[in-house]
């Protein structure tokens, strides 16, 4: 999900969480660093770059039972997500069964279809790479707070797909014309999950899983909730909005492709990785394509399901999570950061810790 306005609000009451690198480049210094933030939290670093992996932890992820945070808690990672949907749809690409610039009317559900031709989109001009890349003009029903008060009003409400992107529909025309501009749409990547499955006959959670075969990276603690069974023993921790406890918050709100993996920060790091280091794709032009940089308006800060920030001629990529949850990668060090926070308002310190790790410049939302 993307609920930009109070991701800005929160960047915008940032207090000050700025160690060096030197501060944070050693496990003791970061667990010292972790234990300072204002919520519990968790930072993983992996790659190449990284003699070996480590990371800190510090806080409550389970106040129930009082179960501390550790850097194998799997919680709802959002629109983390929309990199692995994307890279999902690039392997379907490498693999010969879908063209990134066929239109997207054929490919998907005929109501789905329906929905979007009757709010005036044309499904014969929109193309995967534009829902990749944020510039098909469609409408952000994530981003609207008449959404928020929804899910609020009725946290166990089981959304469907066309429910969704029904809300986009219903609360704004087409916001351009496709190829123009990025505009940021949790609506697109719900496409994009149903084009996924339409593909491979199988839900997206398995797709993705098998797809980018991430059960050969070892993550241990990531599943697709519902859609998959979550592993032996573990239980998703609990995440909040400032005093709002969001746990019961159905997942369905945000499951479709835009969001809906549970992972641990261990994970979300070594899979970041193992995507700019050669292990997901079978050929480096995948990654290469991933990477495309278009010629629609503001295309210099998204690629194809990522961020990407430059400072002092260094490039990072990078995505984050409403609920708290920020990756990162440097390919001029080879290292992966990974950060979650269980309460939203610690995300932005949080976030500027995990990026000072790596030297990277504040993201934004």
């Amino acid at each position: 999900m993307n609920f930009g306005t109070a991701i800005v609000a929160l960047t915008l009451a940032v207090i000050g969480v700025s160690p060096t690198l030197a501060q944070v480049s050693n496990p003791a210094g970061l667990q010292l660093a972790v234990e300072g933030l204002s919520r519990p939290a968790a930072i993983y670093v992996a790659g190449r770059g990284t003699p070996e992996p480590w990371g800190a932890a510090a806080g409550i992820a389970y106040p129930d039972t009082g179960g501390p945070i550790t850097v194998d808690t799997p919680l709802r990672i959002a629109s983390n997500t929309k990199t692995f949907t994307a890279a999902t749809v690039l392997r379907l690409w490498e693999t010969g069964r879908i063209d990134l610039d066929a239109p997207i009317g054929p490919l998907l559900s005929s109501s789905l279809n329906a929905l979007l031709t009757a709010d005036g989109y044309d499904t014969a001009a929109i193309t995967v790479r534009h829902l990749l890349s944020h510039s098909s003009g469609l409408y952000d029903h994530g981003g609207d707070q008449r959404f928020v008060e929804a899910v609020m009003a009725d946290p166990g409400h089981y959304w469907t797909r066309e429910e969704l992107v029904g809300l986009s529909m219903a609360y704004a025309d087409p916001q351009g014309d496709p190829g123009v501009a990025f505009r940021y749409s949790d609506t697109g990547y719900i496409l994009l999950g149903d084009i996924v499955e339409r593909i491979t006959g199988r839900t997206l959670g398995v797709a993705v899983r098998e797809e980018l075969r991430l059960d050969r990276l070892g993550l241990k603690s990531t599943w697709w909730e519902i859609m998959e069974p979550a592993p032996p023993g573990l239980i998703r921790a609990p995440q909040s909005l400032g005093s709002i406890n969001a746990a019961d918050w159905h997942a369905s709100m945000d499951l479709y492709g835009g969001g809906g993996l549970v992972m641990s920060t261990r994970d979300l790091a070594v899979f970041f990785a193992a995507l700019f280091e050669g292990r997901i794709f079978d050929r480096p032009e995948t990654l290469e394509a991933m990477l495309w940089q278009g010629d629609h308006r503001r295309a210099d800060h998204y690629r194809l399901g990522i961020f990407v920030s430059e400072v002092n001629g260094r490039t990072f990529y990078w995505h984050s999570g409403f609920w708290g949850t920020i990756a990162l990668y440097a390919p001029a060090t080879g290292v992966a950061v990974a950060g979650v926070t269980v309460n939203q308002d610690g995300f932005v310190v949080m976030r500027t810790l995990a990026e000072s790790i790596i030297g990277a410049p504040p993201s934004q939302p």
